[in-house]
């Protein structure tokens, strides 16, 4: 499922956080959106997923305006992932991961085999099912975020938006989580802060700055010396990984 932004802006009182933003996704692709703190990577995405309006400008998934649809139904085609979500209440797996059935049921639905099999195909998908008894309160920072995941595919979408799912995730859940969302058979936009990550498992990359777009492209394409130090001020010299063939960046200290 394809997602095209047209000449996006949003912003706050006068202060302008996404400026004429234009962009696609194809279907099944996996995009990057990188840039430094404040560059507009996390509203950008809330626009992308119909989570707000712009301003101006328009968003289309499948050729679909999505101003058009519904809040409910456009939940049965397309889940978010943000940074991070605590609760305090006491609450298992399986709990959390049955909230993503909530488009797909209306008030009085009682809890069918269809939702039983989709929240089990979740929980399989990011290998969490055995632990869907477990409390939410003793899960690593790993497991929630894989628990996250499974909520949004437990929606049955076609498009998933994630929201810097590996903050604050030691390297090794990182890239695991990386690896799992580039191989789920769905079209992803990802906002990254990890340079070599995005680099390691995106097809695409797009480079914000102040709100706008300032270039988009391969890893290859983008990420060179030159980028690095007009849009990020570092120094770095960039080579190809033996290991995954993609760029790898090696910052110069200063």
């Amino acid at each position: 499922m394809s997602v095209v932004a047209e000449s996006l802006t949003w912003g706050v009182r006068r202060r302008t956080i996404v400026s004429d933003v234009s962009l696609s996704v194809a279907p099944g692709e996996t995009l990057g959106l990188i840039g430094p703190n404040g560059s507009g990577k996390s509203s950008l995405l809330r626009l992308l997923a119909g989570l707000r309006r712009p301003q101006s400008g328009r968003v289309t998934i499948n050729g679909r305006d999505i101003a058009g649809v519904g809040r409910r139904v456009l939940s049965r085609e397309v889940a978010f992932v943000q940074q991070s979500a605590a609760t305090d209440t006491n609450v298992s797996v399986l709990d959390v991961v049955r909230l993503g059935r909530t488009p797909h049921r209306s008030a009085l639905a009682g809890w069918s085999a269809e939702d039983e099999a989709a929240v089990a195909r979740a929980l399989a998908r990011v290998d969490m099912a055995g632990h869907r008894a477990q409390p939410w309160q003793t899960l690593s920072g790993g497991e929630r975020q894989r628990v996250h995941i499974a909520r949004a595919l437990a929606q049955s979408p076609r498009v998933m938006f994630l929201d810097e799912p590996t903050n604050h995730l030691d390297i090794h859940h990182q890239i695991e989580i990386l690896r799992m969302v580039r191989d789920l058979d769905l079209t992803s936009v990802v906002a990254l802060h990890d340079l070599n990550l995005a680099a390691m498992f995106c097809d695409r990359i797009v480079v914000l700055r102040g709100g706008s777009v300032v270039t988009a492209g391969t890893p290859e394409a983008v990420l060179t010396e030159g980028l690095l130090r007009d849009v990020f001020r570092v120094e770095a010299g960039i080579g190809r990984s033996p290991h995954h063939g993609r760029p790898h960046i090696q910052f110069i200290p200063g």
